[in-house]
């Protein structure tokens, strides 16, 4: 398995960034100001050889589960790594979505997986449909990741969805890895308060689930590298013992400051909607007033797909837009969708006004 790699994050570390970069997907990050008592909570050494006992207990009060539910990880990235690891062989099948994030094909390839792809469709809505699920499945799929809100179209699926494709995993013998990174900030588009604890996730629907989650989309925590699983009481034990393999245990100092981020959600979400909401109704404004462009509209999250109305693949479109406008977006290409780009609105709100009027003029040249 040498050749595996995940090529679109080894253009995002790489990559020419541009003056008024639009690729990436990270909340604006917190600095101290945003939660003034994370600077006194740092020790360096402590007891965590099984995930840290009050960041454990956090998560679960987040989400109404039991301590033993939850397992913890180095970001949403490496807790999906650890749930391949506990549940995969090499020769079984997963089933990933297509367009998406390529982290979640390559994690199950590099352990000897085969990746088996179903579509998300653009003139559906990239809605979740769980016919195209169960086509996609074999006599050896052993684990169906789907991502929520969609990466990269921020499209939310239905619980209904999710539980249909729970039955079929039921049957099968098979789990269902739902990757919720940037569930917390959806709803923002229409004004709602981000859903409180014990809130639905797919962990609920059924012991087939396995959600996954982390501080950083929706809470631009990315350095804390603070992600979880929750999942049955024995899955949540096998991600454990996978990441004895992997690397042990959390970075203590990391961990006593999520800990204070969890106590912190409600003003954290607070910033994130002050960010998110006026940057996507500019973002919507300028979509709508383009007919060259044509977009489904996200749940919420910091990123949106659209592409350009008629053509096969953007990519000329993307490199003049960085060579002449100094604006950079992300090829579709690396989300197995040319004609797409992707575009992010976490970040300050100087940088995407310029990136679009930049998009705009380059558009203004086609």
């Amino acid at each position: 398995m040498k050749n595996v790699r995940a090529v679109y994050m080894q253009w995002a570390k790489q990559h020419a960034h541009a003056r008024w970069d639009l690729c990436g997907s990270n909340l604006m990050p917190c600095s101290l100001d945003d939660l003034p008592e994370a600077a006194a909570a740092p020790q360096l050494n402590g007891s965590n050889d099984e995930g840290y006992g009050p960041l454990v207990e956090a998560i679960a009060r987040r989400y109404g589960v039991a301590a033993n539910q939850v397992a913890t990880g180095t970001g949403a990235s490496g807790v999906n790594f650890l749930v391949c690891a506990a549940l995969l062989d090499a020769g079984d099948d997963v089933v990933v979505e297509t367009p998406g994030y390529d982290p979640l094909f390559a994690a199950p390839q590099l352990l000897g997986a085969r990746v088996v792809y179903f579509e998300r469709r653009f003139d559906d809505g990239y809605a979740l449909d769980p016919g195209l699920v169960e086509r996609a499945m074999t006599s050896r799929t052993r684990l169906i990741i789907i991502t929520n809100l969609h990466n990269p179209s921020g499209v939310r699926s239905s619980d209904d969805a999710l539980a249909a494709v729970g039955r079929l995993a039921e049957r099968s013998g098979a789990h269902v890895l739902v990757d919720e990174v940037y569930l917390d900030s959806a709803f923002v588009n229409t004004g709602h308060r981000t859903p409180d604890a014990g809130r639905r996730c797919a962990a609920s629907l059924g012991d087939r689930f396995i959600t996954t989650s982390s501080l950083t989309k929706s809470y631009g925590l990315a350095g804390l590298r603070c992600g979880w699983a929750l999942a049955s009481p024995d899955v949540a034990e096998r991600v454990r013992r996978a990441r004895d393999i992997v690397d042990g245990t959390g970075v203590f100092p990391s961990e006593r400051m999520s800990v204070v981020a969890f106590e912190h959600l409600d003003r954290l979400a607070v910033r994130a909607r002050s960010i998110l909401e006026p940057n996507y109704a500019i973002v919507r404004a300028f979509f709508d007033s383009r007919p060259e462009i044509e977009y489904v509209e996200p749940a919420g999250g910091t990123v949106v797909f659209p592409r350009l109305r008629g053509r096969a693949d953007a990519g000329t479109f993307i490199d003049r837009l960085f060579r002449e406008e100094q604006v950079g977006v992300v090829p579709g290409r690396f989300f197995q969708a040319p004609a797409h780009f992707r575009l992010a609105f976490g970040g300050a709100r100087e940088t995407l006004e310029n990136g679009l009027e930049g998009i705009g003029r380059s558009l203004d040249r086609v």
